[in-house]
């Protein structure tokens, strides 16, 4: 039996499967995996806090497993989806004032998604110089 909306002949709703995959799309898509993130790498910063006050046993262990190759790594992601989500919510704000639906919008794109990645690395860069001039 076929459904309903094919005997009355109106068009059934597009599917992701119809859809050419475009870069509007995929950074919405990022947005919104990023905004989840960022709520387990909050936990990472209240885990390390709470460590903090804990004591110096409690600290100097969170400090290990962060330092840890795996560790680096997720916090490094944890950068990324910071810096991405924030520059996302700038897109945003240019939005909500009415700019940025132009043909600039593809550009705007392009910056937010290789601005979060070069500015993620900058600041891995720095907090890894400071670091080392500190040390």
């Amino acid at each position: 039996m076929d459904s309903p909306h094919a005997e009355s002949g109106r068009p059934l709703s597009p599917h992701l499967q119809i859809y050419r995959p475009m870069l509007s799309m995929m950074m919405s898509i990022a947005h919104r995996i990023t905004g989840g993130a960022l709520y387990f790498g909050t936990l990472l910063v209240v885990i390390w806090l709470v460590s903090a006050a804990a004591g110096p046993s409690a600290f100097s262990t969170v400090q290990a497993i962060y330092g840890s190759i795996l560790g680096q790594l997720v916090l490094f992601f944890y950068t990324w989806a910071l810096v991405h989500h924030a520059l996302g919510g700038v897109r945003h704000l240019m939005w909500d004032v009415g700019h940025g639906f132009g043909p600039e919008r593809e550009l705007i794109y392009r910056v937010c998604l290789f601005g979060g990645i070069g500015l993620t690395v900058l600041i891995w860069i720095v907090g890894y110089a400071l670091k080392g001039a500190a040390g």
